[in-house]
């Protein structure tokens, strides 16, 4: 077993809205702060959920957090995010207090927006998932959702919505831990269990 597990360290946020493109703004942001998150190679961050208002907003909810999964011996830091406020691109959203969450294994994950290098292209992109998943020792079944794009620096991000099957407890937990594709810290390749319709 491993001996550090990593674990989702939730923060509630207040505010009225964020852009639907928010995943570099929330890096470079927090990066001001505490800048061992630029450096962190084991820290992956969740996009900030919204109800979608229009113009590339979204609304802020009662269930709307901001999440970091980390190894659980790398908390303390973080904490201190608490109290902060984060301006994205003019809307600003105040942290509140943080909890700890364990992760649990589904037999199904889902990513809002999974990136590989080249991936604007489906068939390499998923090439190169499966070889992600490959190296991992990880088998599960592929499905691709939407495409979507994100910005960094100006630049236009190709990447796919992305839903796994068929995993086995210990994969599950591994690519919850590790996830999948690039830009972690910017919101993607993020996976969560599959809600349940």
């Amino acid at each position: 077993m491993q001996e550090d597990p990593k674990v989702d360290l939730c923060f509630t946020v207040r505010g009225k809205t964020v852009p639907v493109d928010h995943g570099f703004d929330l890096y470079s942001c927090i990066s001001k702060i505490l800048p061992l998150f630029h450096e962190a190679q084991d820290v992956g961050l969740k996009l900030i959920r919204g109800r979608y208002v229009g113009d590339g907003l979204l609304s802020l909810q009662p269930n709307s957090w901001l999440v970091f999964r980390l190894p659980s011996s790398g908390l303390s830091p973080y904490i201190n995010l608490a109290g902060n406020s984060l301006d994205l691109r003019g809307h600003v959203i105040q942290i509140g207090v943080p909890k700890t969450k364990a992760l649990n294994p589904a037999p199904e994950l889902y990513s809002h927006l999974v990136t590989t290098r080249n991936g604007q292209e489906q068939e390499r992109f998923l090439t190169e998932i499966n070889r992600q998943l490959s190296e991992m020792g990880v088998k599960s079944e592929v499905r691709l959702g939407d495409r979507k794009t994100f910005t960094i620096h100006d630049k236009k991000v190709v990447g796919f919505s992305m839903q796994l099957f068929g995993l086995s407890d210990e994969d599950s937990i591994k690519i919850q831990e590790k996830g999948l594709g690039g830009r972690r810290k910017m919101g993607c390749g993020f996976f969560e269990p599959a809600e349940q319709e």
